[in-house]
């Protein structure tokens, strides 16, 4: 593989201090509480420079495609990559390490897609929400491109319109519109593949 040159690196180390604080935001609320014991979100940030600076093919590619989107794609392998290693790890349990008091926080990085579909479809019992995640995700992988992109920055991301905007080069204006489509789009698609009202 060959190694990437001096302007490529620059452009990514640009592109990751650009991006480090929403990266590092992201970091903190996906990373599992049990992993937070071992590794830290700016160590998370750390690996995804370093994966970054060996994915020059996957940056410089789909250029319609914002880098914002492609350095989350690498931090979220990363984390998984993390995970793999220690909490899969058959040398030492993590798990172990796991206070009492902490237990129910174990599954608060597994929490979006939940708020996400009570945003769209009111509060959920339980067993509801075990068959509407399906659902759901599979409605959002059917949408447009450019109707995930704003959906999943708004709703796992946290952002802003005006974030949503600096991100895919759109006016704020731009922002709100699109992001009030893919919210209709979303839940029409939703309609079509089940009774799913809140």
């Amino acid at each position: 593989m060959p190694q990437p040159n001096t302007v490529q690196l620059n452009s990514i180390a640009a592109s990751l201090l650009e991006y480090r604080e929403r990266l590092l935001s992201l970091a903190k609320r996906n990373l599992n509480p049990i992993l937070l014991r071992r590794v830290t979100p700016e160590d998370v940030v750390q690996d995804t420079l370093s994966s970054a600076c060996q994915k020059i093919d996957f940056l410089e590619n789909h250029p319609e495609v914002p880098v914002y989107f492609k350095l989350r794609t690498i931090l979220f392998q990363t984390i998984s990559a993390l995970e793999r290693k220690h909490l899969q790890s058959q040398k030492r349990d993590a798990y172990k390490e796991l206070a009492v008091s902490d237990q129910n926080e174990a599954t608060t990085a597994k929490l979006d897609w939940n708020m996400f579909a009570d945003s769209v479809t009111g509060p959920l019992t339980r067993i509801a929400r075990i068959d509407r995640y399906e659902l759901l995700k599979k409605a959002l992988e059917s949408l447009p491109e450019n109707d995930r992109q704003i959906l999943e920055l708004r709703h796992f991301d946290n952002m802003t319109n005006s974030d949503c905007a600096e991100v895919l080069h759109i006016t704020a204006k731009n922002a709100s519109i699109r992001y009030v489509r893919a919210l209709e789009r979303l839940q029409k698609q939703l309609l079509e593949l089940t009774e799913f009202r809140s």
